[in-house]
């Protein structure tokens, strides 16, 4: 033991050194010495042994006192599990440190300040010898000291820090992992503080921690020290890049929201010594977000190098130093149960029925949970709590982990997706939703309820048990038919978990969902709020675009950060993108929309689709989408996406719209942009070789083409019995469609409602030679299943 070293530097470590520094350790160790001629900075440090704490036992004799108290623990008992937990801790807390491990200690803090200046700011991290593992995280297991500035502060922190090694949380997750409670040693990190405290800090997943989609870097962000991200204590920014694109030298940032970020952690004083605290944020720095666009995307390329580094998806702790503008990673660990999951199973939760909604935030993964509602506001109450139900709660830390594992679902008022809940009920397999702000208020006590986290990225919280079904597939063995499966989809906030669903793409991708639920307010009334005639819509329209340059902008970034996390769920798949079909009434409905909007006596057959995109009333807010569409392909890089023109009458009027789009610098033909027409309307039919001249593909539209073969209003409930796809004259155009189409060289899909409720209609598509059927998600593995046995069958005749 004697001859062991008690103290290693960073730069000496490597990753295979995880028995002697802990996992935490060892990472830090192999980013110092191969990461940085790579560009990945790391504060400077040193490790305190697993060799030194051993030391610390047998020279004390507290391993025999500790193996006497783990004898009486029964962790099911959390009374039993406290009371043994505190007296281990006391104990150590009252024996003192070995003299040749002080005076090491002491020694090598003296170099900290021969790097950094006297009395230099340090942080003092646990690493345990099982922490960091790829299949046990035992992230924030033991303690973290913060702003750390003396040598005497130092070793108060390392017996705290040894002491940690037995927090109620770490004794429990040990027995549940199956880890002996004294084979686990604990290692302790000296890292110089980066001074995030004038700037900000947070964490990196390079995988998206809901749905393992592996294509992106989620990063969380909020003001000042990053532990209130790690714990969950603040709701972050959040944003996430596209890795392939970013790794061709785009800039794809595909998502940006902002979070309310209301307290950070700050250093007690300028040069305080050993403490910090936490503050309020000013409202105006609470509106903003903490990084810029050039911030972010280093940031995700750092991660990409650790990532490509460490060959596994990573969970990375990242800090801004506010007096040198420089961004540091401070942890990598490999991130744990995503990475885990058996991604052949494909695993779908559907709720059946609705119910009252008692409160929202985020959701953490896409399961459904219900049961009986226990608040329990404060960690001294949590032996009261109940297996099997509801834990609903400010915010949780390690210390609930021994009551979360009983729990069927999880709401908290505070986190964000990469907060302490939100981890631990992803590797629990539990439902959770995070950042409801006043859950605790709203969910009463004893009330059943019901949470969903199967709605995209909105997690509910219902009154009452309502009925809900899983579906698994085992898609691993599932094979592709010749006519391609593709996907009519409308909220992004869907698009990386349907990814998973096998298909060749998106045959429609709706932007009004975005236009209505994100940007909310009408295009013209963006870029001239002051023709808003209504004052009420007016200052609603100037809040909304408040932190951009102007409407435009916001429209743009908002329409192009929508459409870019649809089409990079399913890059390089084809994502081709409608423009706006919204009618006269429905774009009157938007905010301040009435002021530039006619009123039409039948608005399905009057100013919609392409003719708006040329007429002088609409002409700039096309250009605005089309703006956006080039900001996604051009400087994120998402080439996938295929525009198309909806409700095109003529030639000529698709030629005037082409013109436009020129305009806007989407010009067709060039960066291999593909422009599509929506064949919806008998004449798209009848010139279908005339409009084939001028747009590179169709795709059926047949809840409108019907409608106008059948002389009859699909919105209309008198005649609504007579509404069919599959009516003979509807079945003779499509499929004289497709075989003009064919003849023209150009290809033929389509995105109507009917191949979704028909099977027996989309058998007819195949046998007529469609090239693609696009189909809402929830029956695409259905009909998959479907058109391989309708091939088989025509293949066998």
């Amino acid at each position: 033991m004697a001859d062991l070293p008690l103290i290693i530097w960073f730069e000496e470590l490597r990753l295979l050194d995880v028995p002697l520094v802990g996992g935490k350790n060892a990472s830090l160790g192999e980013m110092v010495s191969q990461l940085a001629p790579k560009g990945v900075r790391v504060p400077g440090g040193f490790a305190i042994t697993a060799h030194a704490y051993q030391l610390f036992l047998s020279e004390s004799g507290l391993g025999e006192k500790l193996n006497r108290l783990l004898g009486e623990l029964d962790s099911a008992s959390l009374s039993n599990l406290s009371q043994t937990g505190r007296r281990i801790r006391r104990a150590m807390l009252a024996t003192v440190l070995p003299e040749k491990l002080e005076q090491e200690i002491r020694k090598a803090y003296a170099l900290m300040e021969q790097r950094y200046g006297k009395d230099c700011d340090v942080a003092v991290r646990s690493s345990a010898t099982a922490e960091d593992l790829p299949d046990a995280s035992f992230a924030g297991q033991q303690e973290t000291y913060l702003n750390i500035c003396s040598s005497e502060e130092l070793l108060d922190a390392c017996r705290r820090c040894f002491a940690s090694l037995f927090t109620n949380r770490a004794i429990s997750y040990r027995q549940d992992k199956g880890f002996g409670q004294l084979d686990v040693a604990l290692s302790i990190g000296v890292q110089k503080m980066v001074r995030s405290d004038k700037a900000c800090a947070g964490v990196m997943f390079t995988i998206d921690t809901e749905t393992g989609f592996p294509d992106v870097v989620l990063i969380n962000a909020a003001w000042g020290l990053g532990e209130n991200v790690v714990r969950g204590a603040v709701n972050p920014d959040e944003y996430y890049v596209f890795k392939p694109t970013l790794k061709e030298g785009f800039r794809p940032v595909i998502s940006k929201e902002i979070g309310s970020k209301k307290r950070k952690i700050v250093y007690t004083e300028e040069g305080g010594k050993g403490t910090t605290r936490e503050i309020s944020v000013p409202v105006e720095d609470r509106q903003r977000l903490c990084l810029d666009e050039g911030e972010l995307l280093e940031l995700a390329r750092l991660a990409c190098t650790i990532e490509d580094h460490y060959g596994r998806p990573m969970d990375i702790e990242w800090a801004k130093d506010g007096e040198s503008g420089e961004l540091f990673i401070v942890q990598a660990r490999p991130e744990t149960v995503q990475a885990a999951r058996q991604v052949q199973i494909l695993e779908t939760y559907r709720l059946k029925e609705q119910g009252e909604v008692l409160a929202e935030g985020k959701s953490v993964g896409s399961k459904i949970g219900a049961g009986p509602v226990m608040v329990i506001r404060d960690p001294h109450q949590i032996e009261r709590f109940e297996a099997g139900s509801v834990l609903v709660t400010d915010i949780t830390d390690p210390d609930w982990e021994p009551v979360m594992k009983k729990a069927v679902a999880i709401v908290t008022n505070r986190g964000g997706r990469t907060c302490h809940a939100a981890i631990v009920s992803r590797e629990l397999g539990i439902p959770c939703v995070i950042g409801t702000g006043n859950g605790t208020a709203r969910i009463p006590e004893g009330e059943q309820a019901t949470v969903s986290c199967a709605g995209g990225d909105v997690g509910r919280v219902y009154r009452g048990l309502l009925d809900f079904d899983v579906e698994k597939v085992d898609i691993g063995t599932l094979q592709r038919p010749r006519t391609q499966v593709m996907m009519n989809l409308a909220n992004p906030e869907q698009a990386l978990a349907l990814s998973r669903i096998p298909n060749d793409g998106v045959g429609l991708a709706r932007i009004e969902f975005i236009i209505n639920n994100v940007i909310q307010a009408h295009p013209m009334a963006l870029l001239y709020p002051e023709k808003v005639e209504d004052r009420k819509s007016r200052e609603q329209v100037r809040t909304l675009i408040a932190g951009y340059a102007d409407g435009g902008e916001f429209f743009c970034d908002k329409l192009a950060q929508g459409v870019a996390i649809i089409a990079a769920a399913f890059y390089p798949h084809d994502v081709i993108v409608r423009m706006s079909d919204f009618k006269t009434n429905e774009y009157a409905g938007l905010l301040g929309g009435a002021s530039f909007e006619p009123e039409e006596s039948n608005p399905m057959i009057g100013f919609r689709g392409a003719s708006r995109y040329y007429d002088e009333r609409y002409r700039e807010g096309f250009l605005l989408e089309c703006r956006a569409m080039k900001r996604v392909r051009e400087e994120m890089g998402l080439s996938n996406v295929k525009l198309m023109i909806p409700f095109c009458r003529t030639v000529e009027e698709g030629q005037r719209v082409l013109d436009v789009m020129r305009e806007a610098g989407l010009e067709r033909g060039q960066a291999g942009l593909e422009v599509y027409v929506m064949c919806e309307i008998p004449s798209n039919v009848i010139l279908a070789e005339d409009f084939a001249e001028i747009f590179d593909g169709f795709s059926i539209g047949s809840n409108d083409l019907t409608q106008l073969i059948l002389g009859l209003d699909r919105d209309s409930e008198i005649v609504a019995h007579l509404y069919d796809e599959r009516n003979a004259a509807v079945k003779r155009m499509i499929a004289d469609a497709i075989r003009r189409v064919h003849a023209a060289g150009r290809k033929i899909g389509i995105c109507g409602q009917a191949p979704s409720d028909y099977p027996e209609f989309a058998e007819f598509l195949v046998e007529c030679g469609i090239d693609s059927i696009s189909l809402n998600p929830d029956t695409v593995l259905s009909t998959t299943l479907h058109l391989l046995e309708v091939e088989d069958k025509i293949q066998r005749l």
